[in-house]
């Protein structure tokens, strides 16, 4: 397998942080990374325009992490109400899943994809459960849960 260097120009998951230089499949760079604007080839000429590119990415991540910041603080006041069909002793039919919460966020005004909510285990019982919310790297929220029968 042929390697090739690049530049991130965006974070991706599990390969690196934006402005890192990292060495990939050069068919993984050509087909997914270069098309979709995630990196660009690491010659000389873009490794100069890093340096200066790192002035403008630096001051993007502050931004995006103090956004995320405020993201998580409102985040962590609100209480998720969610209602499920259920047996005796509290135990689900079914299991409250990233998806719903991700509904149910979306309904109070929050755009979270379902895959940044950290769920252990599906909520198969009532009561309150604490879920993790991945906002950023750097940055997580923590909600409350409360599942009721209906």
């Amino acid at each position: 397998m042929k390697l090739t260097k690049v530049i991130l120009k965006e974070e991706v998951a599990n390969l690196g942080d934006m402005g890192a230089i990292v060495n990939v499949a050069r068919g993984y760079a050509r087909n997914y990374l270069l098309p979709k604007n995630l990196a660009v080839e690491a010659n000389t000429r873009n490794l100069k325009m890093l340096e200066h590119e790192k002035r403008i990415i630096a001051e993007k991540l502050k931004k995006l992490k103090v956004s995320a910041d405020t993201m998580a603080a409102r985040l962590s006041s609100q209480r998720l109400m969610l209602t499920a069909k259920a047996g005796e002793e509290g135990k689900l039919f079914g299991s409250i899943t990233t998806k719903d919460i991700a509904e149910a966020l979306s309904a109070l005004g929050f755009d979270i994809d379902k895959r940044k909510i950290l769920l252990d285990t599906h909520i198969k019982r009532t009561g309150e459960h604490a879920v993790k919310i991945k906002i950023h790297p750097q940055v997580h929220a923590q909600i409350i849960v409360e599942v009721t029968a209906g």
